[in-house]
């Protein structure tokens, strides 16, 4: 059990772009995580709920979502649902956060409302890791002021670096903004298909812009992974020994890596 003085390390998955294995990274690498030890909350920030119902929570069994964590009078403990993977938890989402943006607009602390939400969080959790809507939005900076570090899924198609620079322009205005803390942890490619030449170009390019920034891992396009959710399962636990799951497990080991190298610089820096 972790202590007080301990808090868990926040990731935001995002990406502005639909379609682009935003959620499916967040429930594997949510899981992965879990697989190696590690305590783990997922929250499930997007309306359209696909990382709950990924996970196998039906919309009837969500007594309480990120919605009311982010509006209501719940607790983060009233809000969390156990799954069917050890060590993983998860707060469902909900249908209401389709109006969360009007809502934000007039509330009260409105950039603040998840950071305040989860402050409590570090007696059992070692990561939490937030599946943000496809936008940038009211919802996503919340997200991004609550963060350590976010962390981005990017499809190998011809556009990809268009959308990449806005997201990262975003980023850095929250970080001088409302949360200097804040860091790109890493843009992770996703859906890259060997037999398309061009998921091998945008990946060059990808590399040369971003560098280091980019993880070595890459998420291929892969059936076992697409049909997972449709069981309600994580890909790893769908089928463990697919092409998908064994780079989400990769994944996970370079994130903790990363970490690692990330937790040494501050102390040195202290």
């Amino acid at each position: 059990m972790k202590t007080q003085s301990t808090p868990p390390r926040i990731f935001a998955i995002a990406n502005q772009k639909g379609g682009v294995g935003k959620t499916t990274t967040s429930i594997n690498l949510a899981t992965s995580l879990a697989a190696i030890g590690k305590r783990v909350l997922l929250i499930d920030m997007d309306a359209q709920g696909n990382a709950s119902t990924g996970l196998g929570i039906k919309r009837s069994e969500r007594d309480h979502s990120s919605y009311d964590l982010l509006f209501g009078d719940k607790t983060l403990e009233d809000c969390v649902s156990s799954t069917r993977v050890p060590r993983l938890s998860i707060i469902p989402s909900s249908m209401h956060l389709s109006g969360a943006e009007i809502e934000l607009v007039t509330a009260e602390n409105r950039e603040f409302r998840m950071k305040m939400a989860l402050q409590g969080a570090g007696r059992d959790y070692d990561y939490i890791v937030i599946d943000c809507p496809p936008a940038l939005n009211l919802t996503t900076l919340n997200v991004f002021v609550a963060a350590d570090a976010v962390l981005v899924p990017l499809q190998c198609e011809f556009y990809a670096l268009e959308g990449l620079a806005h997201l990262t322009k975003t980023i850095e205005r929250v970080k001088k903004s409302f949360n200097p803390d804040l860091i790109l942890h890493g843009v992770v490619l996703t859906m890259y298909d060997t037999r398309n030449r061009l998921s091998a170009m945008v990946a060059e390019d990808v590399r040369s812009y971003f560098g280091d920034d980019v993880y070595k891992t890459v998420i291929p396009r892969n059936v076992r992974v697409s049909e997972a959710p449709s069981y309600g399962l994580p890909a790893i636990v769908y089928d463990m020994r697919c092409a998908g799951s064994q780079a989400y497990i990769q994944l996970a080991k370079e994130v903790i890596k990363r970490e690692k190298k990330l937790m040494a610089t501050e102390k040195v820096a202290a």
